[in-house]
């Protein structure tokens, strides 16, 4: 019996399903903290300059580089571990280690300092995902996947608008401080602080949530493979299916290139193109991020699940393609508009589609992934993810703005072209994906059924 039919015949042993809920919110709360923490350096982008004399591609270095280059090389050790460990615990010391170090962003003075406090924030939060991603199919059966994910990935939404509001709000108020020991520290350093230090709160209470049953591991899968083996054994199922996963990951990686790669600089581009404050920008796109993003993740779950519901085994890949071609012309177009409020509807309606999909995309992993390889494979899918949309996309935006024009204002062209140029591609690498992925759901669905 294989190992999704076996998650099937034990849907009675899930745990409840108010209990599951609870574990969400939990996790939606740990997400949207994490986002806090990593985004927060987007408003910030001005006075961190001045204070370190550093350039837009040194910024776009630490809102990318510094943060993507452990948090995508360490997920699969990680993953790893949460295939076969207690995957509550890991999210638990994940989320004490990158708020420490996202107040250890307040207390740098140059740029490799601050460099390295990224890297630490990356190396946390490369924890969360691949554990959760894990933890969730044993929560939630199948048909709600789609659902749950799309909720659990509103965090990322809540989590980036929430830190433009806040750290819009903090800068606005909090003057500079001259602390013992610690020195002078500008607002936008007291501002790192200030985010970061709750989310230890957040780590007491993940640690309180109970590690639920794996549905579906066999008895002989305990989780004792090295990790070279358990890595070989999951690339090994991936390229006996290639199109099936390969297209999906590389077709989203080039959406989360379009949603991560504008929103590090749109706050930019209306402090530079606009003449806002750093406050009137969070206040402003902070709640866009939050109520568009909310309504787009919980939009394309709710139709990944309606296609489901009627058969369509693809529902998620097609979820994927409706969004990526509406995002198409609201990013092409939406940064060259010259009035404010029409940048503002089309960075709206940007938002809501660059959202839409991650709930399905997410859920699509782990309806054809047994459950031992669940976060091994998310981690290879985040790998892919957060390559293209953290480390290269801001980067990219970055150099297009510094090398190909020149000068700061710039950067309205730099977000459009990269729209314009990525969601044509991703698009075609997810419509490529359609038919092998139902190919292989198709094939899953029929062995379940036959074994009922």
């Amino acid at each position: 019996m294989s190992e999704q039919v076996q998650a099937d015949a034990q849907s009675e042993e899930y745990p409840s399903e108010p209990y599951a809920w609870y574990v969400m919110v939990v996790l939606v709360i740990a997400y949207a903290f994490s986002y806090i923490d990593r985004t927060i350096l987007t408003l910030l982008v001005e006075p961190i300059r001045t204070s370190l004399q550093i350039s837009d591609t040194e910024i776009s270095l630490l809102h990318g580089l510094a943060f993507a280059i452990f948090y995508t090389l360490l997920g699969m050790p990680i993953g790893w571990l949460a295939d076969r460990g207690n995957r509550v615990r890991i999210i638990s010391v994940a989320v004490y280690l990158w708020s420490f170090a996202t107040a250890a962003c307040g207390l740098a003075n140059s740029f490799v300092h601050m460099f390295l406090a990224r890297i630490a924030v990356g190396v946390g939060e490369a924890a969360l995902s691949p554990s959760a991603y894990s933890l969730v199919p044993d929560y939630f059966r199948p048909e709600k996947l789609a659902r749950a994910f799309s909720f659990y990935n509103a965090g990322l939404f809540i989590g980036s608008g929430l830190a433009l509001v806040i750290g819009g709000a903090i800068i606005e108020v909090t003057p500079a401080l001259d602390l013992p020991v610690v020195g002078h520290l500008e607002p936008w350093q007291v501002t790192f602080m200030y985010v970061g230090l709750p989310g230890l709160l957040i780590g007491l209470w993940v640690m309180t949530l109970r590690e639920p049953k794996r549905l579906g591991a066999t008895a002989n899968e305990t989780g004792t493979a090295s990790l070279g083996s358990h890595v070989s054994r999951a690339f090994n199922y991936i390229m006996s299916r290639p199109k099936a996963y390969l297209y999906h990951f590389f077709g989203f990686a080039l959406y989360a290139f379009i949603w991560t790669g504008t929103s590090a600089w749109i706050p930019t581009h209306f402090i530079r193109n606009f003449g806002m404050s750093p406050g009137e920008v969070g206040g402003t796109y902070g709640l866009i991020v939050v109520v568009f993003g909310l309504i787009g993740v919980t939009a394309g779950g709710m139709l990944a699940g309606h296609w489901r519901k009627h058969g369509k085994a693809d529902a998620e890949i097609r979820t994927g393609i409706v969004g990526v071609l509406f995002t198409l012309p609201f990013g092409v177009l939406a940064p060259l508009t010259s009035n404010p409020t029409l940048a503002i509807v089309g960075f709206a309606g940007l938002t809501f589609f660059a959202s839409f999909p991650w709930g399905a995309a997410t859920a699509a992993l782990q309806i054809i992934t047994p459950n031992r390889l669940r976060a091994i494979v998310s981690a290879m899918f985040l790998f892919l993810v957060n390559l293209a949309g953290i480390g290269l996309a801001p980067t990219v935006i970055a150099l297009i703005t510094d090398v190909g024009f020149g000068y700061d204002e710039a950067v309205r062209y730099s977000l459009s072209i990269a729209v314009g140029v990525v969601a044509p591609i991703s698009a075609f690498l997810l419509w490529r994906c359609v038919e092998p992925y139902r190919v292989e759901a198709e094939r899953i669905a029929a062995q379940t059924a036959s074994q009922r």
